[in-house]
């Protein structure tokens, strides 16, 4: 089995975790071909792809608020992203679905988007944004508001509990906030707000992902060539009168009863005290 071949089993026998961790290196090795600028050495994305904080761009392009979260500024960018998208993506299928996890993370990613949007339009700024930290952000912290004290097992670092690695995480984003990479941050931020706010809601009854994965199933039906089952139509002959059928369990435990009362009257007065009928029913019982 070729390399090609063995990526497309994996692909194919993975769950959402794996094939969003696939579609973004995916992406990333299109952005090399087509927007990478070998002379100056950085993506140049275009603006139907990367997510623009100018609104009017979002209103004429409004699916860069998905495609952004799938495309990356650099390969150190996307290296440490799927990283962590793999290691939070497998914690939160711990307990949740597959489709859960892949209807956050959209989710998540459009909201993060929406707060970059928000945020620069506040500070009066313009900038453009890619990548899937915040959707990333939204898995993560999503399981440590789940289950906090999950234990962990980091190199160098020893035990740590689940909420105090996401809280570091969090954390660094707030200090950074105004330092460099202020959008990225916002995005980062929103995304683990979203995260939070999902599982409070999922623990109160609603389940935001929902609609998403309606969405989900319903594409999945149709490049899967899957076809509605047809209505099955039932016939009734409403001129026959009904059978009444007698329970085998029923009967056998009447017959039963009443060879244990033709027994009974054995004992008590003899055979020669049966009747004819008596006889007959216990030499046929006895067959």
């Amino acid at each position: 089995m070729s390399i090609f071949d063995d990526l497309k089993l994996q692909y194919k026998m993975g769950g959402f975790e794996q094939k969003v961790i696939y579609w973004n290196v995916a992406a990333f090795v299109i952005s090399i071909v087509f927007f990478y600028q070998f002379k100056l050495g950085f993506f140049a994305f275009p603006d139907w792809i990367s997510l623009s904080s100018n609104v009017s761009d979002l209103l004429w392009k409004p699916w860069t608020l998905l495609t952004y979260s799938f495309f990356h500024a650099g390969f150190f960018h996307l290296f440490f992203n799927m990283i962590v998208l793999n290691f939070s993506g497998r914690l939160f299928l711990t307990f949740f679905t597959q489709k859960q996890f892949l209807g956050l993370y959209l989710m998540a990613g459009i909201f993060a988007g929406l707060a970059f949007i928000g945020g620069y339009l506040i500070l009066g700024q313009t900038a453009a944004i890619v990548g899937a930290s915040g959707a990333i952000m939204a898995i993560l912290v999503a399981t440590a508001t789940y289950s906090p004290y999950m234990n962990l097992r980091l190199l160098l670092v020893g035990n740590v509990k689940l909420w105090q690695l996401t809280a570091v995480i969090v954390i660094l984003d707030l200090l950074q906030i105004f330092v460099e990479n202020t959008g990225g941050h916002i995005a980062h931020l929103a995304g683990a707000f979203f995260g939070f706010f999902y599982i409070k809601l999922l623990q109160n009854g609603t389940d935001l992902t929902k609609g998403v994965t309606s969405i989900i199933n319903f594409f999945a039906n149709i490049f899967s060539g899957r076809k509605a089952s047809p209505l099955k139509t039932v016939h009734r002959n409403y001129d026959r009168k009904p059978v009444k059928t007698v329970s085998k369990i029923v009967t056998k435990d009447k017959t039963q009863q009443q060879i244990d009362e033709i027994l009974d009257k054995i004992s008590q007065s003899g055979y020669d005290s049966l009747t004819k009928e008596e006889k007959e029913f216990l030499f046929k019982a006895g067959k």
